[in-house]
């Protein structure tokens, strides 16, 4: 079956291959997660799951999150997310998922948001070209002509220009498990991940 998990990134290093190559990896902590619904094609139109990932202090929740997570006994969780699945046979409300249903060698898809980089320029969000450094240029770092004259009398929506960079939602697809530690619920894979260490990441 395919599963889905919550987790947080711990950082990068490498490791090394019996013929001495480095190998580039991520260190993830994974789960546990426990199913906190289950929803079904007669009730809901569709099949999925929702796991629930890091107990927090029920005074962090809302009345109405809390009288969800109570109603299937399940203590208060900080995330809950749903993953779409084939059938709902595999699964029961209260089940742990835990990195144990993942095996070496296999490819997961990895989601996160991106490092957040505030409000950048456009050398910097869209790689554009700097104008001359030399003495006289007063156009070092600006963005040329961005448009046409009376006609069209406008500049065309979408033209790149300087504003918020980053901090959006990136999934890198087809990572390689390269190891896994059951106790620590720690999985090591192969490249890197979008985010900050500590950021909320979640697998398929």
């Amino acid at each position: 079956m395919s599963i889905g998990l919550l987790g947080k990134k711990v950082g990068m290093t490498q490791i090394f291959n019996n013929i001495g190559e480095a190998i580039p990896v991520t260190i993830l902590q994974l789960g546990p997660c426990m199913i906190t619904e289950i929803k079904n094609i007669p009730s809901h139109g569709y099949k999925a799951i929702q796991i629930g990932y890091s107990e927090i202090h029920k005074n962090h929740l809302s009345k109405p999150q809390l009288g969800h997570l109570n109603k299937v006994n399940a203590p208060p969780f900080k995330y809950l997310k749903e993953y779409r699945i084939q059938s709902t046979n595999d699964f029961q409300i209260g089940q742990i998922i835990t990195v144990n249903q993942l095996k070496i060698g296999n490819l997961i898809n990895v989601s996160g948001y991106s490092i957040g980089r505030g409000f950048s320029g456009y050398q910097k969000r869209h790689h554009f070209s700097r104008g001359p450094m030399s003495h006289g240029s007063k156009n070092h770092r600006q963005p040329g002509s961005i448009g046409a004259g009376t006609t069209p009398g406008r500049v065309f929506p979408g033209k790149k220009m300087a504003g918020r960079m980053g901090h959006k939602k990136t999934t890198i697809k087809n990572l390689q498990v390269i190891d896994i530690n059951s106790d620590k619920h720690i999985v090591i894979i192969k490249g890197s991940i979008p985010g900050k260490p500590g950021n909320l990441i979640s697998i398929t």
